[in-house]
């Protein structure tokens, strides 16, 4: 008797709803390729994680690099370990980006989240992380700053994922950047071909915010409601890529509950679990159903409609562009990315000059 499918590979056999792994870790990706994954992503959070995981390789190659490099700074030979780390796994992705035609198979780099306040820096890097290898994907963040840094890597021929997003307001001015940028290509008569580009939308981390801001005004709520934010950004967003035929998709990250992956399936958008939730929805055998168009359950959301921080997140006009920058979510996890920034650099000085 042949033994039931994995959901996960099930529901990427079903769907065109996209499996990646969140984290560039090779051994952990080759794990989420065998349930079906076609991609992966990274940030300086992970892959300070995945670095450390692995010392015992990473730590010699520091030396090595500082040995062939006798000049650079800590953080320059962090991010070299960042990018081999990305290489490593991109190659592990390149079967399904080569059967893909490039809209599967990639493999997301984060820009330097200390060059987020210059658009300039951010696309120079970007344009630098895309030649890494051919099916490398790069994150900027959803800022004021890195809207403007998105169209202009997008028409310089880089693929994009939008990281620092939260909102569905935030979703669709990169859905328009990345627009604006593919229309001046073809203005130009600059070769075509697929991009590949995502755009994330952190729903746990929408959920963190809003669970920590309902606290802080002291609103007392259905708290089952609260698992559902970031799902009901993520469904409208959808919604509106599908009905605006953007030539990008939506990206589920951030997971807090396993609703962020059964309630997208079905849709033609890409979820990116870490791998202990892949292997607990394993585990679970949760069932494989077409949920996305199926609709918040209406008591969550009318729980959720009473707050005017939903509204900001979940209205597409919520945030003004300005706003983007100074959304609670945004200021927390850029942080968070700029500390683990930090900690990267402490990790190398530790190594090349450690403690007495």
């Amino acid at each position: 008797m042949t033994a039931p499918l994995s959901p996960l590979l099930e529901a990427t056999r079903r769907f065109p709803t996209r499996l990646w792994n969140d984290s560039a870790d090779p051994d952990e990706l080759t794990r989420s390729i065998a349930f079906g994954a076609v991609g992966a992503t990274c940030n300086p959070v992970i892959a300070l994680a995945a670095i450390r995981k692995r010392l015992d390789v990473w730590g010699p190659r520091i030396r090595e690099l500082a040995d062939e490099r006798p000049t650079a700074g800590e953080s320059e030979l962090g991010w070299a370990v960042v990018e081999e780390l990305s290489v490593q796994a991109a190659a592990l992705l390149e079967p399904s980006f080569e059967a893909s035609g490039g809209r599967d198979g990639r493999l997301s780099v984060q820009t330097d989240p200390r060059l987020h306040r210059d658009a300039d820096a951010l696309v120079a890097q970007a344009v630098r992380f895309s030649e890494l290898a051919p099916n490398i994907i790069v994150k900027i963040p959803a800022t004021s700053t890195g809207i403007r840094a998105i169209e202009e890597a997008t028409y310089r021929g880089v693929s994009i994922n939008a990281t620092v997003s939260f909102t569905v307001a935030q979703a669709v001015a990169v859905a328009e950047a990345i627009e604006r940028g593919l229309d001046r290509r073809a203005d130009d008569g600059l070769d075509e071909h697929e991009f590949g580009s995502v755009v994330t939308i952190m729903g746990g981390r929408l959920d963190d915010w809003l669970k920590s801001w309902v606290a802080d005004q002291r609103i007392l709520i259905d708290p089952g409601a609260m698992e559902w934010a970031g799902v009901a950004a993520l469904k409208k967003a959808h919604a509106l890529f599908r009905e605006r035929g953007y030539r990008s998709r939506v990206l589920s990250a951030a997971f807090r509950n396993h609703l962020q992956w059964s309630e997208l399936q079905g849709g033609d958008l890409v979820v990116s679990p870490p791998f202990d939730w892949q292997a607990r929805i394993d585990e679970n055998a949760l069932p494989v159903l077409e949920r996305i168009d199926e609709p918040v359950p209406a008591a969550a959301l009318a729980e959720l409609r009473r707050l005017s921080e939903f509204h900001r997140a979940y209205d597409e006009h919520g945030l003004s562009i300005e706003e983007f920058d100074t959304f609670g979510a945004t200021v927390r996890t850029l942080r968070q990315f700029l500390e683990a920034d930090a900690q990267l650099d402490a990790l190398v000085r530790d190594i090349l000059v450690p403690a007495v």
